[in-house]
């Protein structure tokens, strides 16, 4: 990478991608060299051969190196967009996906009142809450993370996106006002502890807090969906996301909770991804022993 002929846009990006071991070797260098020099991933196709000054190629080279080795692209450019909002990442929290805004979109179709009153449980970045409040600004939004450093870096994308959410740090519920919500809606952790693939690709890099919830990953799904009725105004909605292979085990933990029209809802990969439910008081309740479970897991 240094003869001045190397350093065209194209042959730079020629060399990462034949390095870069991921779903998306391509974009992940051209994002990288973007970052890099401030130019278009549009540009890279429209000029390939334009130079890149040494210093640009070498801090190019640098992040290359460091995605070779596993970091994901989100963690080296410090932000991932999410339902068209730049968000500010960190390593302290999940990194939003793609399929995460399937949640938002079902959320979004929910028939909630003008005012809404909405919780984002396990907030991370705030993805969730912000994206509900791009579209809602009328909607009362409260975000809560039991990771300090996560409730910090979702109140700077808060103030940085100028919307208005209410991030606090909490425990699921356990430390939260007194008060009801219309919709309660959750990304939480929900694979494994055994699963192979938290030693895989760019999970190895998010915090375990983020991801691993006991030995069958529903852990944290059934404290939720046990505590949520009393957070839950009558008639009011529990939407969570979960893993392709728990929708029916989720789905019971709904029935067995005495929620309503109770669904399971797909991701842009048509797997079953999502659950969601209403809560009614007069439901008939069947033993609540059934999925209490862990209860204490988190």
């Amino acid at each position: 990478m240094t003869s001045k002929s190397s350093l065209t846009c194209e042959a730079l990006l020629r060399d990462a991608l034949a390095r870069i071991n991921s779903d998306s070797p391509r974009l992940d260098a051209e994002l990288l060299l973007s970052h890099v020099t401030g130019l278009s991933r549009t540009s890279f196709r429209t000029w390939p051969e334009r130079e890149i000054p040494n210093a640009h190629a070498e801090a190019f080279e640098a992040l290359v190196q460091e995605r070779v080795a596993g970091r994901p692209v989100a963690h080296l450019l410090g932000q991932q967009e999410f339902w068209s909002l730049p968000l500010k990442v960190s390593a302290s929290t999940l990194i939003p996906r793609p399929d995460t805004e399937c949640l938002v979109e079902v959320a979004l179709g929910l028939p909630l009142p003008r005012q809404a009153r909405v919780l984002d449980l396990g907030t991370g970045t705030g993805a969730i809450a912000l994206a509900l409040a791009s579209e809602h600004p009328e909607w009362q939004i409260t975000a809560c993370d039991a990771v300090a450093e996560a409730v910090e870096l979702a109140r700077e994308n808060t103030d940085a996106l100028g919307l208005a959410v209410s991030v606090v740090q909490s425990s699921w519920f356990s430390e939260l006002e007194a008060g009801r919500f219309d919709l309660i809606v959750s990304n939480p952790p929900y694979i494994p502890d055994s699963d192979h693939h938290l030693t895989e690709g760019d999970v190895r890099f998010e915090p375990a807090s983020a991801l691993v919830s006991g030995s069958d990953g529903l852990d944290d799904l059934r404290l939720i969906v046990d505590q949520a009725p009393d957070w839950l105004v009558e008639d009011g909605w529990l939407l969570v996301e979960h893993g392709f292979d728990q929708a029916e085990a989720v789905a019971g933990l709904f029935h067995a909770r005495g929620f309503k029209d109770v669904e399971t809802r797909q991701d842009y990969g048509n797997r079953d991804r999502m659950t969601l439910g209403r809560w009614s008081s007069g439901a008939a309740v069947p033993d609540p022993a059934l999925n209490r479970g862990d209860a204490d897991a988190q």
